[in-house]
């Protein structure tokens, strides 16, 4: 996780678990509830991530969140707390590194994504984390902004760009490649590290050219829908404001 020095106190949290609601007619969910120093935030967490939805209530159920804080907060971005060192930190105090001693299993899905309230797991990036690994306790909820269609056009070739990266670096001939760059980079060699990173990103480009774009609907139409009727996932909803 990346590192953050608190200069002043942001918003304390708890979270509690609230009994299951039925959505839909087959589909049962679970409700939890941040309580924070500035109001209240309700959550429902799906189905399709099991794993993460397990193990967060695991650590809800253990009160592991109990006074934290949201120690990441940026503009139009995301708010990320659930770092266990932010418990009555003091000022000054770096935070961004403490975790729960494990990770959890990618579960990445095609239909959830990245809108405005949505709730993920935050997680190291690829160089230093290719299976993409999630952090077991540290999460983020995302406010987002609005993307223009030539912003969307960099995010889509951005996207694409990603996952001819995780193409590469799952291909089982390709392991000792990888094996050295991780080789390399403990042993600060930065020559050879660089060299074997040029092999990576040349074998990227040839399967970014081999992929099919990523392509977002872009139109006056859908953009003025609302995030609801696009898709539902890890919902955020503010529900009270102090």
């Amino acid at each position: 996780m990346r590192k953050f020095i608190l200069k002043y106190s942001l918003a304390v949290f708890s979270i509690c678990h609230l009994p299951s609601c039925i959505l839909h007619a087959q589909d049962s969910t679970r409700l939890i509830l941040i309580e924070t120093s500035y109001g209240n935030i309700k959550l429902k967490l799906y189905n399709e991530t099991s794993l993460h939805r397990d193990n967060f209530l695991k650590l809800i159920g253990k009160h592991f969140y109990d006074s934290l804080l949201f120690h990441r907060v940026i503009n139009t971005f995301m708010i990320q707390g659930g770092d266990p060192d932010s418990k009555n930190a003091p000022p000054e105090k770096m935070l961004g590194d403490g975790d729960a001693g494990y990770l959890i299993p990618a579960e990445f899905n095609q239909k959830l994504f990245h809108k405005r309230g949505a709730l993920a797991a935050a997680r190291d990036g690829d160089e230093v984390n290719p299976e993409q690994k999630s952090s077991g306790c540290q999460f983020y909820i995302v406010q987002g902004r609005i993307f223009t269609d030539s912003l969307l056009d960099l995010v889509e070739k951005r996207i694409t760009h990603m996952k001819a990266y995780n193409n590469v670096v799952k291909k089982p001939e390709n392991k000792k490649l990888l094996e050295k760059y991780w080789q390399f980079m403990q042993q600060q060699n930065p020559d050879s590290m660089f060299a074997a990173k040029k092999k990576i990103d040349a074998l990227t480009e040839e399967e970014f050219a081999k992929l099919p774009r990523i392509n977002f609907l872009k139109n006056k139409e859908m953009h003025t829908k609302p995030l609801a009727e696009l898709h539902t996932w890890m919902e955020a909803t503010r529900c009270s404001e102090k």
